[in-house]
Formats: structure tokens, C-alpha cells, sequence
């Protein structure tokens, strides 16, 4: 028989590779191309893969999608949610086939999520977002800066976090065998 677990959400199992330093979960927010936020309406669990941005002064999560759809309806029923992002480093080869492993890196984020209503809100979470992604370019400069019109036009979600956790797995630099993923190709392994 399965016991629900009493530990708290951010407790991870393998407390070896849990990350509590806060600066570095900020870090790693920053630097993430995109993020997964988990949802639940009615039961149902549903994933959102996203652009997203960090804002630190904030301590929030703020993306963009469609105004109507599920991740709307979900948001709107007002059930907590988690938000996860990850990277993957080598591939760690080993003499056994259950022992093969991988160097990773991720933060969890579990809090509320809202659809922002205010214009000046939405507007700070959409302009953040392009700073991120395109910090080469400037409104007013290298693109007509956000319209009120736009704002209409999409949805912006803010993502209150009350509580994260961190997690990590590296090799030493030697270890045998080490590879990247984005390495490997059929051609150079296989036959």
C-alpha cells in the first residue's frame, strides 16, 4: 500500500545533488531558454511548454500564450501550480547498462499563476520577455515599442513562487567515456 508523502513539496530525494543556494536557482532561471508549466483543471494534469522570464525584484515568473485555451482555463480555476526548468549536460557511459547516467541541472517552482489584467503589468511581463530573448534590440529603436492594442491581443501570466527547489547532477571532467548529446550522431556510432 502507497502512503501519500508528508515531506515538504521541495524536499528532493537524492538530498546529494539538492541545490539550496537561492542564488544559483536565480541564476538558472535567468539563463533558461524556456520552462513547462504544470497545470490541473477537473483532475486532469496539463503541461505548457514556454518562452518564460525571471523576475527577480518581483520573485516571479511571467510567460505569454493565447487569451483562450487551456492554460487560461486552467489559471482561471485558481489551483496551484509548478513550473520546472532543466538542463542537460554529458551522457556518463558505464560497464552496466543500469548504471549509464547523465549530468543535469534544474529548479522547480510551485506557487499560483494569474492571467495579468493590468495593462501596466502586462506590459512590464512582455517587454521583460523581449529584453531576455532579444536583448540586442530596443523599443523605440529597433521595434515599434508594445501597443495597448497588442495587449489585447494576448495573454500575460504571472507565476507567484512561494516555494522552489534546485537540483543537480555533475561528473568530474575526466570521467570516462563523457559525451555531449548533441554530439552523437548514427554515423559516428553506428554501423
Amino acid at each position: 500500500m502507497v502512503t501519500p508523502d508528508t515531506k515538504p513539496i521541495t524536499t528532493v530525494r537524492r538530498q546529494d545533488r539538492a541545490v539550496t543556494d537561492e542564488a544559483w536557482m536565480r541564476a538558472f532561471l535567468q539563463r533558461a531558454e524556456f520552462g513547462t508549466l504544470a497545470t490541473v483543471y477537473e483532475g486532469r494534469p496539463f503541461l505548457n511548454a514556454n518562452l518564460f522570464v525571471y523576475d527577480e525584484a518581483a520573485h516571479a515568473i511571467y510567460m505569454h500564450t493565447a487569451r483562450k485555451g487551456r492554460t487560461r482555463t486552467n489559471v482561471d480555476a485558481g489551483g496551484p501550480v509548478c513550473f520546472t526548468v532543466s538542463e542537460m549536460g554529458r551522457l556518463l557511459p558505464a560497464d552496466e547498462a543500469l548504471e549509464f547516467s547523465v549530468e543535469y541541472a534544474g529548479v522547480m517552482v510551485f506557487g499560483t499563476a494569474e492571467f495579468v489584467t493590468d495593462p501596466v503589468e502586462a506590459e512590464h511581463g512582455l517587454q521583460l520577455l523581449l529584453d531576455k530573448y532579444a536583448p540586442h534590440l530596443r523599443p523605440g529603436r529597433d521595434y515599434r515599442p508594445i501597443t495597448p492594442g497588442e495587449l489585447k491581443r494576448t495573454a500575460v501570466y504571472c507565476i507567484t513562487i512561494k516555494e522552489w527547489s534546485g537540483k543537480q547532477k555533475v561528473a568530474p571532467a575526466d570521467f570516462p567515456g563523457a559525451f555531449l548529446f548533441a554530439d552523437v550522431t548514427h554515423d559516428a556510432f553506428c554501423d
